[in-house]
């Protein structure tokens, strides 16, 4: 995992251990972990290219936790697919259509606004402590670091319905049944935020809209990491003033 030295040695009895291969990372100013046997010598870490090769950063000491933290898009596709089935049984017959399909669509537009504070502001915290840099790495630095890891562009469901069971629950908390669909709505767009994140690195991007969000996300691995936090909804960028100019030609 990506890690100072000094926060290394403080949590080294629960991660990798040292004589692994180490690679600086300047983007977060830590040090990441490599797995062993892997050249790094002719990589490009923030390759512009769709699909391009990233070393795989082990980020846990112990087999099944570093299991976990991989997930391949079948694996994706299958898990969101049965909770997102458990969220339209849930709010099946709670509201009418209309009031369904305006909760589902607020549920979707609140996703994305979601999504760029926590890239924004959780993703790209820059804690002090060992400890919270550490989990920064975890939850996000590992994939400046490699964004090419196909196993790593999308969030483990371990920790996606965990987050989401939360959400759906204090929603249901607060505004009782029908929290359900509005929920529905936000669990879509998670869902396509992944989708859009994991193509975005992975598979090439030929309708012009694809393309766009594409370019948007991969500059804010190869040209400034402070911008472009949005992934499905760019007009937060412009609205909030983080959008990273593109470079004239």
């Amino acid at each position: 995992m990506i890690l100072s030295s000094q926060a290394f040695q403080a949590i080294r009895p629960c991660f990798c251990s040292s004589s692994s291969v180490l690679l600086h990372c300047n983007l977060t100013g830590l040090d990441a972990v490599v797995m062993p046997g892997r050249s790094i010598g002719k990589v490009r870490l923030f390759d512009m290219k769709y699909g391009s090769a990233s070393p795989r950063i082990r980020l846990f000491r112990n087999d099944l936790m570093e299991q976990l933290t991989l997930v391949s898009p079948l694996v994706f596709a299958l898990t969101w697919t049965a909770f997102l089935a458990v969220a339209v049984y849930a709010s099946w017959g709670v509201a009418s259509l209309p009031a369904s399909i305006a909760l589902v669509s607020l549920g979707m537009l609140t996703w994305t606004l979601f999504e760029y504070a926590m890239h924004r502001f959780i993703f790209h915290l820059k804690p002090r402590s060992a400890f919270g840099r550490a989990f920064i790495f975890l939850a996000h630095g590992n994939h400046h670091a490699a964004p090419g890891d196909r196993y790593r562009n999308i969030m483990p469901p371990l920790v996606s319905v965990a987050i989401s069971a939360m959400i759906w629950a204090a929603l249901w908390l607060l505004l009782g049944p029908i929290g359900s669909v509005f929920y529905l709505g936000f669990g879509i767009g998670y869902v396509v935020y992944d989708a859009i994140h994991y193509a975005c690195h992975q598979l090439p991007m030929r309708s012009p809209v694809l393309r766009h969000l594409r370019r948007h996300h991969i500059r804010h691995h190869h040209a400034r990491q402070e911008g472009n936090f949005a992934i499905t909804a760019t007009f937060w960028d412009r609205l909030f003033r983080t959008e990273i100019a593109a470079k004239r030609r």
